[in-house]
């Protein structure tokens, strides 16, 4: 029984970069042996253990041989017959099949170091293009490393068309689509996500209501250089598109409640916002009460910054319009229903009275 690193671990050590989650692979072993050391096996599509100890997770080494469509039409083989290399050429990119062992010796049968080097994505082996997850995993590590100068080989790149062009990224689930989006998203250059899935022809499959027309990445980028969140990234992305286009990708993508209810709001709402200086009272307070600025402060910050980002990539270096709706929706919330109460007003009533109170307050603040 040989215990290796793999993947991730390996390359970002090699790249100095910060090593979070690592992943053990084991050669050698059957699962009677694992289940002897105290591993607790997890799941039921490969042999997967826990450690005993540390709950880190340990795979048997294994090969995978194509059986149906999408990412999980795949039969996987355990034995411990199965080599490190066997192991190692069904991984994706050349620079995530490189393991290293207990002494901290390398093992590179597949020229990973060098394409670490040489800052290229590569796949490993033609297999690559029998899962159709791949495609957006790429995209997603483009996003993560373009920082550092890497870019999709071309022979890597037309891969990546092959299956774009297939129909296999209609066999993609909804959750597994997010889930790949959600965590490029939050990369440090998530426009290029969108560029090489442009690029190959995926966005077309995939997101075709952005695959022409408004481009976003510019305020995208900005989202991510200023550290926002999930939500206002995905809503600086979805910017621009017509309503039932952002119902569409929310819907397709199941992107949580919170991302889709931003977007929509943005697609509604940006425009006012930039104009936000000249707006009167009245409207202010019909954005507001939309918002329900009240109970809901936080989504209309939010709001704020999606449209901040959003001047920002259109090179505008100030955007005087956020401090502007922050004071009006400060203003709102600032008006005391109590005495409206103690005048005994209720229902209908104490709801127009200060929705009239909060009109005056926005003229006030509007005149100072």
């Amino acid at each position: 029984m040989q215990i290796y690193k793999v993947g991730g671990a390996v390359r970002d050590r090699l790249l100095g970069r910060p090593v979070s989650d690592i992943d053990w692979l084991v050669v050698g072993a059957t699962v009677e042996q694992m289940h002897a050391k105290g591993f607790r096996p997890v799941g039921a599509d490969f042999p997967v253990f826990l450690h005993p100890k540390t709950g880190e997770e340990y795979a048997l080494a294994r090969t995978e041989r194509k059986s149906g469509r999408g990412y999980g039409g795949f039969t996987f083989h355990a034995s411990p017959e199965v080599t490190l290399e066997e192991d190692l050429i069904r991984r994706d990119l050349t620079i995530n099949a490189m393991a290293e062992d207990e002494q901290g010796t390398v093992y590179d049968p597949y020229h990973g170091q060098a394409d670490l080097e040489a800052r290229l994505l590569r796949h490993v082996s033609l297999a690559f293009a029998e899962d159709p997850l791949r495609v957006l995993r790429v995209a997603r590590f483009a996003a993560r490393y373009a920082p550092m100068g890497f870019k999709v080989a071309d022979e890597t790149l037309e891969l990546m068309r092959q299956i774009a062009s297939s129909g296999e990224l209609q066999a993609l689930t909804a959750e597994r689509s997010w889930k790949e989006t959600e965590r490029a998203l939050m990369e440090s250059a998530p426009q290029v996500f969108i560029q090489v899935l442009r690029e190959c022809g995926a966005l077309e499959e995939l997101m075709p209501e952005l695959a022409h027309g408004t481009d976003t990445l510019a305020s995208l980028q900005q989202a991510a250089e200023h550290q926002q969140p999930l939500s206002v990234r995905w809503a600086c992305l979805l910017r621009g598109l017509e309503p039932a286009a952002i119902k569409a990708l929310n819907q397709r993508f199941k992107a949580p409640r919170e991302c889709q209810e931003l977007a929509v709001l943005v697609g509604e709402f940006a425009e006012r916002a930039d104009q936000a200086l000249e707006l009167s009272a009245s409207v202010l307070l019909e954005m507001l009460q939309k918002f329900d600025v009240y109970r809901r402060p936080q989504r209309f910050e939010d709001f704020i910054a999606a449209c901040q980002m959003g001047a920002l990539g259109r090179d505008q270096s100030t955007y005087p319009q956020a401090e502007h709706l922050r004071g009006a929706a400060g203003a709102a919330r600032a008006v005391d229903v109590k005495p409206l109460v103690e005048a005994g007003l209720t229902g209908q009533g104490l709801g127009e009275a200060l929705k009239g109170e909060r009109l005056k307050a926005l003229e006030a603040y509007k005149l100072g």
